[in-house]
């Protein structure tokens, strides 16, 4: 299938996507005393946890920070933090995807397709909740906030079609090989620990940049903290790049989806 025709499919489906993502946001926090608050609440708590570890009892301080306060620092490990979090939440459910929907699976008409794009949606939602916390907080920290904010949307595009791409074929992947499920979780736990979460790309040796440049949310990560932090403009070259390899993901994980689809019923 062409590129034009995933996009027709995506669209054709809209409306099911739509109540499917609706489900999977309420369906999270059913039963829970605040509901979909806890979207606000989990990085708002969150926050708070790194704020004090990293500000209070590190002590740690942030290089290039206009102020070097504690706010700083928070806002610049949150703004990491968020695109690992989107990242991470969308390939750790991905092997599971299929498998814990097998009534999907028998049903000839069901697009099974669209349990992905109801994932990354999901994650997207509480992507955007968490961008908006980062946004208050850089407000009142020493950063300046300004105009680059709007550019946080063009930022994330490439990085959606890359994961959409990748949930596809691990979700597929993990039908056929259970193990993939055991593989992802210290996978992602090193992609952590190998990306400027923590730190600036600028504090990784030279050396050993290379490292961290492969893992797919570094470039992402230093292009939020740039325009939103650094007041500087989004590097359209490194965009355009990861943005023609996310639709490449996206296009090959579908299709991979597609043909491997045919025999999830036999295996489940």
């Amino acid at each position: 299938m062409s590129p034009l025709g995933l996009a027709r499919s995506i669209w054709s489906n809209r409306a099911l996507i739509a109540s499917l993502t609706k489900r999977e946001i309420s369906g999270r926090y059913k039963g829970s005393i605040f509901g979909v608050f806890w979207s606000l609440l989990s990085p708002l708590l969150m926050l708070t946890v790194f704020t004090f570890v990293f500000g209070e009892i590190f002590q740690a301080r942030w290089a290039g920070a206009q102020v070097a306060g504690r706010l700083d620092f928070a806002a610049a490990l949150f703004a990491g933090l968020l695109i690992y979090n989107f990242f991470s939440e969308c390939l750790a459910k991905a092997p599971q995807l299929i498998l814990s929907n097998p009534n999907y699976v028998k049903k000839v008409i069901f697009p099974l397709e669209v349990l992905a794009i109801v994932a990354v949606n999901a994650a997207l939602f509480h992507l955007a909740v968490a961008c908006l916390v980062l946004t208050v907080l850089v407000f009142f920290s020493g950063w300046t906030l300004g105009a680059g904010i709007l550019c946080v949307p063009l930022i994330l595009i490439p990085l959606v079609l890359l994961v959409l791409g990748l949930t596809w074929f691990v979700s597929a992947l993990g039908v056929y090989l259970r193990d993939v499920s055991q593989i992802i979780a210290p996978a992602l736990t090193a992609m952590l620990f190998l990306s400027p979460v923590f730190y600036p790309l600028s504090s990784v040796p030279a050396k050993m940049e290379w490292l961290f440049m492969a893992n797919p949310v570094t470039f992402i990560i230093e292009q939020v903290r740039a325009v939103m932090l650094h007041q500087q403009s989004p590097n359209l070259a490194g965009l355009t790049l990861y943005g023609l390899i996310g639709l490449a993901s996206a296009w090959l994980g579908f299709m991979f989806f597609q043909k491997t689809r045919r025999g999830f019923s036999d295996v489940l």
